[in-house]
């Protein structure tokens, strides 16, 4: 008959469950696990079978036992780097989603805007389709394989047992604001620069022939300029949004 005793299976139970709790924070707020189209059920097995793979990686993190009462402090402190490493990928989408905003002002095209049922937010449909080839993009760059790898990258740098907040204060993730909108105007600054040239030829044709109905013309010279600029910088999105991606990775590994 096999006996176990209590600390076997504390030894047994532990070294699964910090990165579990790690890995399903990061599911419960990263842009592309947490939709809806992937069920609860799911990402609790597949954030199980990865924290039981990464235990080749993962040895010699300190223990903390179940009992013990670091155990509410260990449990707070997997679960916030985990959905702070999933905030920290979603704001690398919201410049994405800001640029198409901004952009999408620029064309007249907002008031195109829609209920996204996946967010739960209203959108326009140019952020929400650079938001959908930023995420196409991002799973052709192994984006979802880097997140993972940030996951287990982590515990380098904030090992089990730690704080939670100066792990959240190392990694600089309120700084990322100033980043967020430097990105975002980065993004859209040909297409703004295509618009804004469209909207001052647009002006000096009204005033060279006033007869001429210039609110007429107006509107689809900008939204075809708009589609034009869309069609030409698209190819170039990776750069930035790789760009974002690296700064991200050395953010969570506690570099600066």
């Amino acid at each position: 008959m096999l006996t176990f005793t209590e600390a076997q299976l504390m030894g047994w139970i532990t070294p699964v469950l910090w990165p579990f709790l790690r890995v399903l924070g990061l599911f419960t707020t990263s842009p592309l696990f947490s939709t809806r189209a992937i069920p609860v059920r799911a990402r609790i097995g597949l954030a199980f079978l990865i924290a039981l793979c990464a235990q080749a990686s993962l040895q010699g993190q300190p223990t903390v036992a179940l009992d013990s009462p670091a155990m509410l402090g260990a449990l707070v402190q997997q679960v916030g780097i985990g959905m702070a490493i999933g905030f920290t990928v979603r704001l690398v989408f919201t410049a994405v989603e800001l640029a198409g905003e901004v952009v999408g002002l620029q064309m007249g095209l907002n008031f195109a805007s829609f209920f996204d049922p996946m967010s739960n937010a209203q959108t326009s449909a140019v952020s929400k389709f650079m938001s959908n080839i930023a995420m196409l993009l991002f799973i052709a760059i192994n984006g979802h394989l880097t997140i993972l790898m940030a996951v287990m990258k982590s515990f380098d740098a904030f090992p089990i047992g730690g704080s939670l907040m100066q792990a959240l204060a190392r990694a600089r993730i309120h700084e990322l604001g100033a980043d967020l909108f430097a990105s975002a105007l980065w993004i859209a600054l040909p297409m703004i620069a295509l618009l804004l040239f469209a909207n001052l030829t647009l002006g000096v044709i009204s005033r060279v022939a006033p007869q001429m109905n210039i609110f007429a013309i107006g509107f689809p010279v900008t939204l075809v300029a708009g589609l034009a600029g869309i069609t030409l910088t698209l190819p170039m999105m990776e750069q930035p949004l790789t760009m974002l991606m690296e700064q991200m990775m050395v953010r969570l590994a506690g570099g600066r």
